[in-house]
């Protein structure tokens, strides 16, 4: 075309009239001026566009595309966080501070227009404001194509060479109406540039030159990608430092060297540790999923078997108390409660690290399919209710600052290789000034084991964990879910179920047949009461959980005593180790027993869970 000169050519065809190119452009803002226009143009009579992808760079932009008189929105951008630099930002390119524009409608120009500060409140704040995206526009590409061909010379007229050819160009009928454009290539045989005078040769010159080409390439895209990957490793640093700052991880640091007894029991693990810990967070590791988040099983370098559980996201306001209930947490020691040894702060929402409990919770082995053949003793669901009283009284009077869990229920009282109760899940946990008796916040636990005085006050105490250890008793002794659906369909309380059973005085009609089998009248009927008084509905009428606990402590004492004086006794009383084969027919008959209870009682009692919140508006009402 007169400007243009071809000095280098290797194949003639597919690949060879491509151009991979970039471009970059920085546009200033210029105070009072809200529109600016950008055109994109190829040099030269023989260049078309191929593809093009664009990354627009700015804040609080719109950007439209311009198409003889219609004016099409194609993307826009809002003004990120004032930490995010311009390089964080392309780097995810999502709309927070960059869009992409992505063009392929094979023109020969594209023009955009530029519309900035369109939203008034971002305009309003721009001088408050830090980050180097408010002062331009950065237009940037990962790369575009460029096409060419021969389109307006006579056939073959730019083939000088001698044992050159030429051929039609296979993009040339997108951007040329006449669709002749060409390209030059040399015969079979010879290698070289057709395009210049005895370009194409014969011999091993083309050869060594396709070599080096491709030795070239190869060392460059080595270049390119051990630059990107640190280039990608620099950003994930910066944003890892950005959430650590965000999660206040300087107060919990502060707060750990503060005190010499925590600093030696609490860790804050970096991610790269429980990423090698959990093999990348693989789904494999999942092993549980609740209302707080996922837990995730790893094991770290001192060999540790730990669960990892990623919460689900937390409030900005409440980032400062979660870091202080993870500092006291961490300094909380109990054989019957999970371990906390620490938390990561360098991600969106903080992980917490526990100490990994390895054989389920107490909600699977009670409700276990008959098959599994899996059951433990009425002396170990004793011993394990025993535990887990104590376990909360001391979160409730023992620890350094009173603590209520406020989501106490089977499956968060985890049992070890031993079956020994721990106590976990402090997701829903509040920790509470001594001089406090309650503390007034957002309804949270699970439908069930609610407390109903809780539900309706939003006042919460230590005895709302009173009433939902309640219902925990009444599900040992009947062995029946919390909350379960009678044979019409009808979905019932548990506990409304049992106090109504227990004010008529049939509570040996419902619980479990191997309970009858294997506890005493004198349990049954003391931890049914102990059962009953947990699920006053008034707080005030119900125990404290030491209470509790020296309750369940005298029935234990004399279940050990009375099995030391009569040895033949443990026939009845099956100890620890899990039994098998004899659960399957026992299940059976305790989930009849539950079903024959519930269709055959009178007509007219409904056992529905609006009676429990019924009964507690008529008792706030009074």
């Amino acid at each position: 075309d007169g400007i243009t000169e071809v000095i280098d050519f290797n194949h003639p065809y597919w690949s060879s009239d491509r151009i991979l190119a970039s471009f970059s452009q920085t546009i200033p803002i210029t105070y009072g001026v809200s529109i600016y226009n950008l055109s994109l143009k190829p040099l030269g009579r023989s260049f078309h566009f191929y593809s093009i992808a664009l990354n627009i760079t700015g804040c609080d932009l719109v950007v439209y595309s311009v198409k003889e008189n219609d004016i099409q929105p194609i993307c826009a951008t809002v003004c990120p966080d004032p930490e995010i630099t311009e390089m964080m930002a392309m780097h995810t390119c999502n709309g927070f501070g960059c869009c992409r524009v992505d063009m392929d409608s094979y023109a020969n120009t594209y023009q955009f227009k530029l519309v900035y500060g369109q939203n008034p409140k971002n305009t309003r704040v721009r001088s408050n404001q830090s980050s180097q995206l408010w002062d331009k526009i950065s237009i940037t590409t990962d790369g575009f194509v460029l096409s060419w061909d021969m389109g307006d010379q006579s056939a073959c007229a730019a083939c000088v060479s001698e044992h050159a050819g030429c051929g039609y160009s296979y993009d040339a009928p997108f951007f040329m109406p006449s669709g002749n454009g060409y390209l030059c290539f040399c015969n079979h045989g010879y290698t070289g540039n057709p395009y210049i005078s005895h370009g194409c040769s014969k011999g091993d010159k083309g050869i060594i030159i396709g070599l080096s080409c491709g030795f070239g390439i190869l060392l460059l895209s080595f270049c390119v990608v051990l630059l990107t990957r640190k280039w990608k490793r620099n950003v994930q640093k910066q944003l890892r430092k950005y959430y650590f700052r965000k999660n206040q991880g300087l107060l919990l640091e502060t707060l750990i060297s503060s005190d010499g007894s925590a600093n030696e029991k609490t860790k804050i693990f970096l991610l790269e540790e429980l990423e090698k810990a959990t093999n990348n967070f693989d789904p494999a590791r999942i092993i549980g999923r609740g209302g707080h988040g996922m837990v995730y099983k790893g094991m770290l370098s001192d060999q540790r078997v730990v669960a990892i559980k990623k919460s689900k996201v937390i409030e900005e306001c409440e980032i400062s108390q979660f870091i202080n209930e993870v500092a006291v947490l961490s300094q909380i020691r109990h054989r019957n409660i999970v371990k906390l040894f620490g938390c990561c702060l360098e991600t969106e929402v903080p992980l917490l690290v526990y100490d990994y409990v390895s054989s389920g919770s107490l909600s699977q082995v009670l409700h276990a399919d008959p098959s599994d053949g899996c059951s433990l003793s009425w002396s170990d669901y004793l011993r394990i209710a025993l535990e887990t009283a104590g376990a909360l009284s001391y979160l409730h009077s023992s620890a350094s600052i009173s603590i209520f869990h406020r989501d106490v229920k089977s499956s968060n009282i985890l049992l070890d290789v031993n079956y020994t109760a721990k106590v976990s899940d402090f997701g829903a946990s509040r920790l509470v000034p001594i001089d406090q008796t309650h503390i007034v916040t957002n309804v949270q636990g699970t439908f069930g084991y609610l407390d109903p005085e809780y539900f309706h006050t939003r006042q919460l105490n230590e005895k709302s964990d009173v009433y939902s250890f309640g219902v925990v008793l009444v599900e040992l002794l009947l062995r029946m879910k919390p909350v379960f659906t009678s044979e019409s369909g009808t979905v019932n309380s548990l506990s409304s179920y049992f106090l109504q059973e227990f004010k008529d005085g049939r509570i040996t009609d419902i619980v479990n047949p191997k309970v009858l089998e294997e506890a005493t009248e004198e349990e049954i009927n003391g931890v049914a009461s102990l059962a009953e008084l947990c699920l006053r509905l008034r707080g005030a009428e119900r125990p404290t959980m030491k209470q509790v606990e020296t309750e369940l402590r005298t029935l234990r004492a004399k279940r050990v005593n009375s099995s030391q004086a009569d040895p033949g006794s443990e026939e009845r009383m099956p100890p620890r180790p899990i039994a098998r084969g004899t659960r399957s027919s026992r299940q059976s008959s305790a989930m009849e027993s539950g079903k024959r209870v519930v269709r055959s009682g009178r007509s007219e009692r409904s056992y529905r869970l609006e009676g429990d919140w019924e009964s507690s508006c008529h008792l706030l009402a009074e």
